[in-house]
């Protein structure tokens, strides 16, 4: 699944939500320079804000067709899993991966970013976890039921729309998962920090059925599948007025290194 969401980058790069000025400041505040290796950079979406920032950024990607559209805007792509990268001795201030760090091994990922990682360099790996209106996420949940009632895509979905969840906790183990790869990476890095940064999206109903197939098991639908999908969620976002606010949250993991592993 991890190489399914560059069958069509273009769209991902244009629907896939950016990340919040304010997490990349920090980020960059934390750490002890401008030097950037983005894992699993895809088409440079947090690469981009980062260059925008002052940073030199390297990528490495397991998909050619994301790096291949990354490198379209300038930006420095080699083609590979982290695990199997080839760092050439080169080494960085940050290392970081906006979406993507759930594809890595927890422990032998974090235990090669501090193989890379300058003294006092930052491993800081975030997602973007986003909630609709409870009314429209219940709309939502209704149409999953009726086209792909045996989907993990459904199953989320009604975690999502429950008192008790949401995305944001869904992506708070994901954090959990990684400060514990970091925790056992050789005792490179300090105590891991987790972050949380809230915001707020209006969408029209294009605009979200734009992204809807760019995400998680959406990438593999059947195309008919899928059709009925985006047909049942459109119609629910037209009985919702047209358009919605999505309530949204940066969750950030970042440990500093202080031991040569």
């Amino acid at each position: 699944m991890a190489e399914s969401f560059g069958s069509d980058a273009e769209r991902y790069d244009r629907a896939r939500p950016r990340y919040p000025a304010a997490m990349v400041d920090a980020i960059l505040a934390a750490g002890p320079g401008p030097e950037v290796l983005d894992v699993g950079i895809g088409t440079g979406i947090a690469a981009r804000q980062f260059r925008a920032a002052g940073c030199t950024v390297l990528g490495v990607e397991p998909d050619a067709r994301m790096a291949g559209f990354a490198r379209r805007d300038g930006l420095d792509v080699e083609v590979a899993t982290f695990e199997a990268w080839d760092p050439a001795g080169r080494t960085f201030d940050q290392v970081i991966a906006g979406q993507a760090w759930h594809w890595v091994d927890p422990i032998a990922g974090a235990a090669k970013a501090a193989r890379v990682l300058r003294p006092g360099g930052r491993l800081a790996v975030f997602w973007n976890a986003m909630d609709p209106p409870p009314a429209l996420g219940e709309a939502f949940a209704a149409v999953y039921r009726q086209v792909m009632p045996d989907s993990p895509v459904y199953q989320r979905m009604i975690a999502a729309v429950t008192a008790a969840g949401s995305a944001a906790e869904g992506y708070s183990a994901m954090c959990a998962k990684a400060a514990e790869g970091m925790r056992q990476a050789g005792d490179a890095f300090g105590d891991p920090e987790q972050w949380r940064f809230d915001w707020e999206w209006s969408y029209t109903r294009d605009e979200w059925l734009d992204q809807v197939p760019t995400t998680g098991l959406h990438t593999r639908l059947p195309p008919d599948t899928l059709a009925r999908l985006l047909e049942g969620i459109g119609a629910a976002i037209d009985a919702a007025g047209g358009g919605f606010t999505m309530k949204c949250a940066t969750l950030v993991c970042i440990a500093a290194r202080t031991h040569a592993p």
